[in-house]
């Protein structure tokens, strides 16, 4: 097979692959802090800075797939 379909495959099986688990995570995540608040909604404000950060260390592994992708791209093909 031509080596650019290769690496054209590969980054896209990498950001494919690599937006499953920040997708997950970051509904678990939210679902999570729903139920939280609706159990106890005076709660809400005490965790929103943690909640937030919690969602960034998400995101970045989101972001760590992209990166990889555009290497891929545009370092290998």
């Amino acid at each position: 097979m031509d080596p650019k379909l290769m690496v054209y495959l590969g980054a896209a099986l990498c950001m494919g692959i690599g937006a499953i688990g920040p997708g997950l995570g970051l509904g678990n995540a939210v679902g999570k802090a729903l139920e939280s608040i609706g159990r106890n909604p005076e709660s809400s404000k005490a965790m929103g800075g943690t909640f937030f950060v919690g969602l960034a260390f998400v995101e970045a592994i989101g972001i760590y797939a992209l990166v990889v992708s555009l290497v891929l791209i545009f370092l290998k093909g």
